[in-house]
């Protein structure tokens, strides 16, 4: 019943850390292609001209390997945790 709520708590916990991650690596990017974009166009004011670049920028991110990279959040302390089972459980 324990590795049953280890499982449990541990899903909940990674998955709320995975979105706090994931929310935080979207918003700098926007902030970093609003600031692009307001650099590149300093008389510009076209709001749909930016959030145009803006979208084209974050639909690249989500096609790049970064929004992959944070699923490894799931990934290392599970196999940590299920490392030191193992060692424990051997021994």
């Amino acid at each position: 019943m324990g590795f049953i709520r280890l499982i449990v708590f541990g899903f909940v916990g990674l998955s709320v850390l995975y979105l706090m991650i994931s929310v935080y690596s979207r918003s700098v990017r926007r902030e970093r292609l609003e600031k692009e974009f307001d650099a590149d166009h300093p008389d510009n004011v076209d709001e749909d001209a930016r959030d145009a670049y803006v979208a084209e920028g974050i639909a690249a991110y989500n096609s790049s390997i970064r929004p992959k990279l944070i699923g490894l959040v799931y990934v290392v302390p599970t196999i940590a945790i299920a490392a030191i089972i193992y060692m424990i459980n051997e021994n």
